[in-house]
């Protein structure tokens, strides 16, 4: 079978149906959620497209609760699972295009989603139609899971596997090539201000301080206003700006002096890859005099989180030869005058990790600077043998296709595979393209598009046959 003359026959519509996907505005939305629309109209929107899609295609559909939803074809007792995911994570700042305009230009179609997960979602499904308009025989029933919620709390696959079949083994189009068999932990908590209560002792008063929106992205925006007319602040932040690379202002405003810095903006798992724009201006303020509570919350930002994205300064760094190091990403900052400060926390940890003994050092050393965990959610690590059938049918595929070896890889983002009892997290990011997600300017190449198409339609086949 040339599974990439088939995709070629296809090319038009495939990429058509990815830009339609594309514009519809799929962020998280609980504002303004309905019993109808439990995360917003704009994820009920693209779920529908998908199974609207599906049902013309001759697809068996089902919404569940508008949380979830499959597409079905095939036959036979054992079900094959292929997960993908129809939510965004917010646009950001500094796009050259329309973020969900779905621009086509140099060879690349630009939107937010593009390559997480909304292509490789269209590439998936593109594969599944492939192998139902082929007719090829297969002795089992292959399952698209469409879910809504995976940048944030993954409502959406937890209450679909509360009501609906796990299938016996699948994938998660949504990382790297060739192969992802292990997944850190991923956990999200907040570290909260004890105590201290509003003072005006210093010679500034911060009044606010926020950045970041979400736990699993670097923020490359803060914000925080001052008491007074800054005229004392102005020249020292003009220097930090120029002595640190990065992008700020400042300026009076009818609350007092404001002070923006800008950042980038990278995925949580490798704070590393961003400029945390919250971390930077927290630098700052920490070496102005501040009022006392607002100078412990600073400095506490400032000594263990700056160029600190290990747990080293908190005593909490590890690493194992399966998944590498423990990762800290400080994804939301928020201070104000009256209430105290807040750090939302996004920490992915190796497969190996005790995480009690961790969370039991952690808490001890937050516990000494005046500060509390609360808020605290898990998702365990994830890690697939080798030796698995799984494993072993997507390797032949991805060598057949690129000629290349299939290398096992382990990451520190989570995928849905790591809600099956058997899965593994398989493309699209082909090995030397640049990681883009939740990035400015997100894109996906429309040759690897295809190419993406060709493997998943033979890795259908080949573990359904």
């Amino acid at each position: 079978m040339d599974w990439n003359k088939e995709v070629l026959a296809r090319k038009e519509e495939l990429i058509k149906d990815t830009q339609r996907l594309l514009k519809i505005k799929s962020l998280l939305d609980e504002e303004n959620a309905t019993p109808d629309a439990p995360l917003g109209e704009g994820v009920k929107e693209a779920l529908q497209f998908m199974l609207k899609l599906g049902e013309k295609d001759g697809f068996v559909t089902k919404n569940v609760d508008n949380l979830a939803g499959h597409l079905e074809f095939g036959q036979g007792e054992e079900l094959i699972g292929i997960l993908c995911h129809v939510d965004v994570v917010p646009e950001g700042d500094g796009w050259t295009s329309d973020p969900f305009g779905a621009e086509i230009r140099d060879g690349k179609i630009f939107a937010r989603g593009a390559i997480d997960d909304k292509g490789p979602t269209m590439a998936a499904y593109y594969a599944m139609k492939m192998v139902k308009e082929l007719g090829l025989p297969l002795n089992k029933r292959v399952r698209m899971i469409i879910g809504t919620d995976e940048e944030s709390n993954w409502r959406c696959v937890d209450h679909y596997f509360k009501h609906e079949e796990m299938p016996t083994c699948g994938f998660a189009p949504d990382a790297d090539f060739p192969i992802i068999y292990a997944e850190k932990g991923i956990a999200d908590y907040d570290l909260v201000q004890q105590g201290l209560g509003s003072s005006n002792d210093g010679k500034n008063v911060l009044l606010s301080f926020e950045s970041g929106r979400r736990y699993n992205m670097v923020p490359d925006y803060a914000k925080a206003n001052i008491s007074g007319d800054g005229s004392d602040l102005a020249g020292a932040f003009e220097r930090f700006l120029n002595e640190n690379e990065v992008t700020g202002k400042h300026s009076n405003t009818a609350e007092g002096f404001l002070l923006e810095v800008e950042g980038v903006s990278a995925h949580g798992m490798e704070p590393d890859k961003g400029k945390n724009a919250g971390l930077f201006l927290a630098k700052f303020l920490s070496g102005q005099e501040l009022d006392r509570q607002a100078s412990a919350y600073v400095q506490f930002v400032t000594t263990y989180f700056q160029q600190d994205s290990r747990g080293k300064a908190l005593g909490i760094a590890y690493s194992d030869d399966i998944t590498g190091d423990l990762t800290m990403n400080v994804g939301k900052l928020s201070y104000k005058k009256d209430v105290g400060g807040t750090l939302g926390l996004n920490m992915r940890y190796p497969v190996t990790t005790n995480l009690d003994e961790t969370l039991s050092r952690l808490k001890d050393k937050v516990f000494n600077e005046g500060f509390a965990i609360e808020n605290f959610t898990d998702s365990k690590p994830h890690h697939v043998d080798e030796q698995d059938f799984l494993v072993q049918t997507l390797k032949k595929v991805y060598e057949e296709q690129t000629g290349e070896k299939a290398e096992l890889l382990s990451i520190g983002g989570g995928t849905y595979a790591r809600s099956l009892k058997s899965g593994v997290a398989f493309g699209p990011l082909f090995p030397g393209r640049p990681d883009i997600a939740h990035q400015k300017d997100e894109y996906m190449i429309i040759e690897d598009l295809l190419k993406a198409t060709a493997i998943y339609a033979q890795a259908i086949y080949e573990l359904a046959k």
